[in-house]
């Protein structure tokens, strides 16, 4: 029998201290060395993304706050990610950078001297439906000639034999497609330096394409203008950007181009602003349930803890994944061990937690962890042991989780027996009908996920066809009353809801003492 331990706890009552609850933690702190050790041979840059990707997925923080973090981290002088930073906004909102650069166009006489490269780039005449026509460097050059023509008309340089009048290309301004591009623009570089702070050129670098011609030059000048010169429009600017755009593409382009100690000091800066709300039903994902976690919890001294209470409270699909590589083998077989020890203590739902918190002593952090890692074994239990519709049914009965099959009309209630108005206990048999016409009508089903790879994280048969086989064949479909009957879960699927469900639960038991 599988125990969820999903019995509220017992706070008023004596805690067993017993032998079988000290063998718990031994080895549940087993279990945490295991994996630690998995961990640091060879996937702990897996397991910062990993920390990076749950804190992309809260949504407790506000614009400005998001702002305030990463603006506190690119004031301290980190280059690295003011570096991806400004590939992000040239990508994104390349006006943005580009109405700093029209300020400054005379620079670009030093980007175009000496590489024709760039200057055949900017300065290309291009096809277009009705012909060729002048782009936007050549347009700004035909414009500034024009009208200071008598400065710098000399310095045009024609394909043909003779050269053009102002007064003829006034009339057909289609001439100065004639201009050999290359040649007059270095004649201008050595003889027209009106020309690049010009207002026609710098409108024609306002919308940031020029980024586009070589990014990384001026990724740096950017970089320099905000650390060398300080230039307060650019941190503006950045400050305009760093609000706009969504806290979950921040944190996917730019943690990973920091340092540990730099995420480390990033994560205590986040704790600040987090704000969740502590009910379990409100906690609608693992990067939520982590949010809670954070704000909770004592920040440890290194990032190693944060690492690793992130791996074994949102990664547990990923951490069997990492048993299955070869090198793996010694660690899977570890596991393996003591996932079977700690499945054969006998369980007390309801004392598990207080044991924990009151008669261990154990800090927030560390009683946060043997949850986690006790979810864990739950998962890999699950994930190995329940592959029929009977397996998961025995989970949902022994645990008191109504239930009903996707493909029967009758509810489950907790003892299996069909129950028309199961919901009579909580609401009304109009809301029930109601309820179930909305479910009718809407059919929504969740995605299979990919068996090879869902399956392929049972922890104990990583190479078993058979029994993938056998789970296509009876892939039953769920509606479970632990989260009001409205999502359809599949066998595949049950693991990492049951998991987040359970610790959801016991966190939210655990904080509410």
């Amino acid at each position: 029998m599988i125990d969820l331990f999903l019995t509220e706890p017992c706070w008023d009552e004596d805690v067993d201290s017993g032998d079988s609850m000290k063998l718990r933690i031994s080895l549940l702190k087993e279990l945490e060395s295991t994996i630690w050790s998995l961990i640091m041979s060879g996937s702990r840059s897996e397991a910062r993304l990993w920390l990076c990707n749950t804190i992309a997925g809260m949504t407790s923080i506000t614009c400005h706050h998001q702002c305030e973090l990463f603006m506190d981290l690119l004031r301290s002088q980190k280059q690295g990610l003011a570096s991806q930073l400004l590939h992000m906004m040239f990508e994104k909102k390349p006006q943005m950078g580009g109405s700093i650069l029209a300020k400054r166009s005379h620079v670009l006489e030093n980007f175009f001297e000496g590489n024709p490269k760039r200057v055949l780039q900017w300065f290309v005449n291009y096809s277009s439906g009705s012909g060729l026509e002048l782009g936007k460097g050549a347009k700004a050059l035909a414009q500034f000639a024009f009208k200071n023509r008598d400065i710098c008309w000399e310095e045009l340089e024609w394909k043909g034999k003779h050269g053009q009048s102002p007064a003829v290309v006034a009339t057909k301004p289609h001439y100065f497609l004639d201009l050999d591009i290359q040649q007059t623009v270095e004649n201008f570089l050595e003889n027209v330096p009106e020309f690049w702070s010009s207002n026609e050129f710098a409108e024609s670098v306002k919308d940031g394409d020029i980024f586009f011609i070589d990014r990384q030059f001026f990724v740096q000048y950017f970089i320099d203008l905000m650390y060398k010169d300080d230039a307060r429009d650019i941190w503006e600017v950045i400050d305009e950007f760093l609000t706009e755009q969504p806290f979950s593409s921040l944190c996917h382009r730019l943690l990973i181009a920091l340092e540990e100690q730099d995420l480390f000091n990033f994560l205590k800066l986040l704790r600040r602003f987090l704000y969740p709300v502590m009910e379990s039903k409100h906690v609608n994902g693992l990067s939520n349930l982590f949010e809670i976690v954070l704000v909770k919890c004592e920040i440890p001294g290194s990032i190693d803890q944060m690492l690793l209470l992130n791996a074994i409270i949102t990664q547990g699909r990923q951490i069997l994944r990492l048993l299955r590589d070869e090198d793996a083998q010694n660690s899977q077989e570890r596991i393996k061990e003591i996932v079977s020890r700690i499945s054969a203590i006998p369980s007390n739902s309801n004392s598990l937690i207080p044991f924990f918190k009151n008669a261990c002593k154990m800090s927030t952090s560390e009683v946060i962890k043997c949850l986690g890692l006790q979810c864990w074994v739950l998962y890999c239990r699950m994930s190995h042991e329940c592959h029929t519709p009977e397996s998961w049914e025995s989970v949902f009965l022994n645990n008191h989780i109504g239930f009903r099959s996707s493909n029967k009309y009758a509810l489950l209630g907790d003892d299996g027996s069909s129950d028309e108005h199961l919901y009579s206990n909580d609401c009304t048999a109009s809301i029930v009908d109601k309820s179930r016409k909305k479910q009718k009508a809407r059919k929504k089903r969740r995605r299979n996920r990919d068996l090879d790879d869902d399956y392929g994280d049972g922890l104990l048969n990583f190479d078993s066809t058979s029994e993938k086989l056998d789970l296509l064949s009876n892939s039953g479909r769920w509606l479970l009353s632990t989260d009001g009957y409205l999502a359809t879960w599949t066998n595949v699927d049950l693991p990492d809801h049951l998991h987040l469900h359970c610790l959801s639960k016991w966190i939210t038991w655990l904080f509410a003492k």
